[in-house]
């Protein structure tokens, strides 16, 4: 924690940085030394980009709510990486996140790394929600894989994403989860609203995905015109031969 604390106070003495990359993952920093970390990160107001490795490290909601407090103050940034994987950060953390998030409105690339964090429909609608206000975004990344995102969680994820018109390349991993039909058919449904992609990679391995899921996912993704790359993985889901020829 100490570490963290002398690390967060000496770097905010660095005012006029406009790139940080910081990489402090599987340490021992907890939450109050997220809490450090923030209030460094608060102190960059000319700060364009921002990438932040703190993963495996307990930090937890209130870390998470640090964190979300010193990122929406870099109101400049334009590309944001966050790695958070391991923290037990649970569904209200991804709410603090979502709120930093939302407050980045010149961001153009978002990549956020959320891996095993018991993250579940309400987190994904708070991470949702702070996406869609970052209007001018044209590259996203969200890897939320092993946490209990379920049928309404994917719904809401799809719904905010979409309101993210200017989006070109879409990288959504939502690898074991708890997603069945109706929640592969609302990606479908928002996923057809993107009407600039070009690139999309889409991870639904190891859900709960059948016949009609399938058939929504396909339907949706052919009306993305735009697309010159596609990567779909739906593995360990339980889909037969005709899904397959629908998803063709």
């Amino acid at each position: 924690m100490n570490g963290a604390k002398y690390l967060g106070e000496r770097i905010a003495k660095c005012v006029t940085l406009t790139s940080l990359n910081l990489d402090l993952s599987e340490n021992s920093i907890g939450e109050n030394g997220a809490k450090y970390l923030g209030e460094g990160i608060a102190k960059y107001v000319t700060l364009i980009s921002l990438n932040l490795d703190l993963s495996n490290n307990t930090i937890g909601v209130n870390g998470s709510k640090y964190l979300g407090e010193g990122i929406l103050k870099c109101v400049t940034l334009t590309s944001l990486h966050l790695k958070l994987w391991r923290n037990s950060i649970g569904d209200n953390g991804a709410k603090y996140l979502g709120e930093g998030i939302s407050k980045c409105v010149t961001l153009t690339s978002l990549n956020i790394n959320l891996y095993y964090n018991s993250i579940g429909e309400n987190g994904a609608k708070y991470l949702g929600e702070g996406i869609a206000r970052c209007v001018t975004l044209t590259s996203l990344k969200l890897v939320l894989r092993d946490n209990s995102i379920d049928d309404n969680g994917a719904k809401y994820l799809g719904e905010e994403i979409s309101k993210c018109v200017t989006l070109t390349s879409l990288n959504l991993d939502l690898y074991n989860n708890s997603i069945g039909e109706n929640g592969a058919k609302h990606l479908g449904v928002e996923i057809a609203r993107g009407v600039t992609l070009t690139s999309l990679k889409l991870d639904l391995t190891s859900n709960r995905i059948r016949e009609n899921g399938a058939k929504y996912l396909g339907e949706g993704i052919a009306r993305c015109v735009t697309l010159t790359f596609l990567n779909l993985d739906l593995r360990y889901n339980k889909i037969g031969d005709n899904d397959k020829r629908t998803l063709k």
